[in-house]
């Protein structure tokens, strides 16, 4: 047991390694975002859904095609990739890097690291589930299938995309300040009280 969580830490540290090594170049753009996405300032909420509204108004102006808007993305991320390594660090000042910056850094690639092994072992858990229980793996996806379906007939498509991408963004920060954690816990205790009274009813 002890020899395959070393064996798993050491995996965890190679890959994580491995992404910092890729990333290098990303490293103060990250760092920056880091600090967005969890409220170091408290104007930083309204700035990122102001400029995610404002990106989503320029999309339903300018209404543009499915492969415009693909191909615009794309071309978007291939300037990124080409441009931030190369800007960055005049921007931010490499030389000013500091250990506690490259702590920080090494958090950020090993929580991607571990989100990745998270999402991998949820995808073959899923397969998981078709090989050993087939009908309830159909009956869950038919189901869920057609929950997103009802809902994306329901609301608006470009509305839909940017609710989901305004709550990714600020999910980072509703957690770091225990916001979903105090809500979660009102909720449960709301639920625990209603099942208290309904068993004192039954009584």
């Amino acid at each position: 047991m002890a020899e395959g969580d070393n064996r798993s830490t050491n995996l965890l540290a190679a890959e994580t390694a491995s992404l910092e090594e890729q990333l290098q170049g990303w490293g103060e753009v990250m760092l920056m975002a880091d600090k967005v996405l969890r409220w170091q300032r408290a104007w930083f909420p309204p700035a990122i859904m102001g400029v995610v509204s404002l990106v989503f108004l320029t999309i339903y102006y300018l209404d543009p095609s499915v492969l415009s808007g693909v191909s615009c993305f794309v071309m978007f991320l291939c300037l990124a990739d080409y441009l931030v390594p190369i800007l960055a660090p005049r921007i931010f000042g490499s030389n000013k890097w500091t250990t506690e910056q490259q702590q920080r850094f090494h958090e950020i690639c090993s929580n991607l690291v571990k989100t990745r092994r998270r999402t991998v072992g949820w995808w073959k858990r899923l397969f998981t589930l078709k090989e050993e229980k087939p009908k309830m793996y159909f009956m869950t996806m038919i189901l869920s299938l057609a929950a997103v379906a009802w809902v994306g007939q329901q609301v608006h498509n470009l509305f839909l995309t940017y609710l989901i991408v305004t709550f990714a963004l600020l999910l980072p920060g509703l957690n770091q300040h225990g916001i979903i954690s105090k809500y979660i816990g009102m909720a449960k205790r709301e639920i625990n009280k209603l099942l208290k009274h309904k068993e004192k009813k039954n009584e």
